[in-house]
């Protein structure tokens, strides 16, 4: 069994994984609006400072919604030679400007480290914006930067059951799909398939 990923890394996964199926065959996204991302910023306090009050508007939306084309476009290519989520396969952004795109989004906010060590855990190092000057964006391209340049990236996979768009990391060498409910998805279809072909 491996490390679990750092939090980071998870912001960065999470980041990716607000596109998923929709239960009914489609693709969901839970950033469509500004209420969605603030939901979801607020719901990661742990790892995305002054997440209590926080707020998002239009333009904090939209550049965040094409940093999440970039990571995931990137992740794309973490997968290969394997095939990236079904949700990309049409429509990534060329490396080139997925690249141009992260590092311009994480050149926003030069952040300095600080150190955390409560008493009752070990010393945890948080990134911080310099002068104070937050900027939701530059933090999430931090992670995807981190995650890409980590050990954790030759870990990622695009699940490929049925409907299922999601990027995952592999725990161990015969996990194919990102959860359980994934795989039997695809036991079940790869049944009907042989159950048709051989009727």
């Amino acid at each position: 069994m491996r490390e679990p990923i750092s939090r980071g890394a998870r912001l960065a996964l999470d980041l990716a994984l607000t596109i998923r199926h929709d239960g009914d065959g489609g693709v969901a996204d839970d950033l469509t609006d500004p209420a969605g991302l603030t939901a979801w910023v607020r719901a990661h306090p742990e790892v995305l400072p002054d997440t209590e009050g926080f707020t998002v508007d239009a333009a904090r939306l939209a550049a965040v919604r094409e940093l999440r084309a970039a990571a995931r476009a990137l992740f794309a290519r973490a997968v290969r030679p394997g095939e990236p989520s079904p949700a990309d396969a049409a429509r990534l952004l060329p490396e080139a400007e997925a690249l141009r795109r992260l590092n311009e989004a994480a050149a926003r906010t030069p952040t300095v480290p600080v150190l955390h060590w409560p008493r009752e855990a070990g010393p945890v190092v948080h990134q911080r914006p310099v002068h104070g000057a937050d900027d939701l964006t530059a933090t999430l391209a931090h992670a995807v930067i981190a995650f890409l340049a980590s050990p954790d990236r030759d870990r990622l996979r695009a699940c490929h059951a049925p409907r299922c768009v999601r990027y995952f990391l592999k725990e161990h060498p015969r996990q194919e799909w990102c959860k359980p409910s994934c795989g039997n998805r695809a036991r079940v279809a790869r049944h009907h398939q042989r159950h048709r072909a051989s009727a």
